[in-house]
């Protein structure tokens, strides 16, 4: 994790201190800010390899900081709060946000969570191109009606025109191409798409279908209440 370059904006000086120096002690490059202006700026001068962004932030909250980065990059991002209140999880995660940790944290779970983002993420670096997404399960092109799955190129099309996933909604959509009609319980995906080896906030996996069906279809992916969710074959 040496070379890896953590964007953390943080308005708690005592927080944004102690985790800093947590971070640099497990190896990783932490570029600290206060604002969420500021950390947009950041970003912009050198793209980082991961963001952290506490949601109450003054200049730019951390939602709002968050769909910026969005729309300039799929560069993996993970919500902080200070509360576990579903509108600060949801906002954050409707964001486009990959993940979040709730505070306070122990610093080993938030490396654990900032490595396991690092890892379906390939670690690419900071560019947020297509190279981020995760390897391709075996075959070509799946079609599912007018969705069609490009497994090797990494590229979705709707009824002929690209549809643009980050990086967790792509292996969202691999894990349930591979497995059409089958219904995938939410610790399934967790386990799958987030590398979560213990129990997750099944709220994350909520969020990212319903983003998901809102850029392939709303009836592509169905809901099998009290199990899971499954693709239409």
């Amino acid at each position: 994790m040496a070379d890896t370059h953590v964007l953390f904006v943080e308005d708690d000086d005592v927080i944004r201190e102690a985790t800093q120096l947590a971070l640099e002690r497990d190896g990783f490059e932490v570029t600290a800010v206060p604002d969420g202006l500021l950390g947009l700026e950041r970003f912009r001068a050198r793209r980082p390899d991961i963001a952290l962004l506490d949601v109450m932030v003054p200049g730019l909250d951390g939602v709002s900081l968050c769909r910026r980065i969005r729309d300039e990059s799929t560069v993996p991002v993970i919500m902080l709060s200070a509360r576990a209140d579903s509108i600060d999880v949801v906002l954050g995660l409707e964001a486009g946000a990959d993940d979040y940790v709730t505070k306070p944290f122990d610093g080993a779970v938030l490396v654990a969570r900032i490595r396991a983002v690092l890892r379906r993420f390939g670690h690419a670096g900071g560019a947020g191109s297509a190279s981020d997404a995760p390897e391709p399960i075996e075959g070509g092109v799946l079609r599912f009606g007018d969705l069609e799955v490009d497994t090797e190129g990494m590229e979705v099309h709707k009824a002929g025109e690209p549809v643009a996933l980050t990086p967790t909604e792509m292996r969202l959509l691999l894990e349930f191409s591979a497995a059409p009609g089958t219904v995938l319980s939410r610790d399934r995906l967790l386990e799958r798409v987030w590398d979560y080896g213990w129990g997750g906030d099944t709220r994350v996996v909520d969020v990212h279908v319903q983003r998901l069906r809102g850029k392939i279809g709303q009836d592509r992916i169905e809901t099998v209440r009290g199990f899971g969710y499954k693709l239409r074959g």
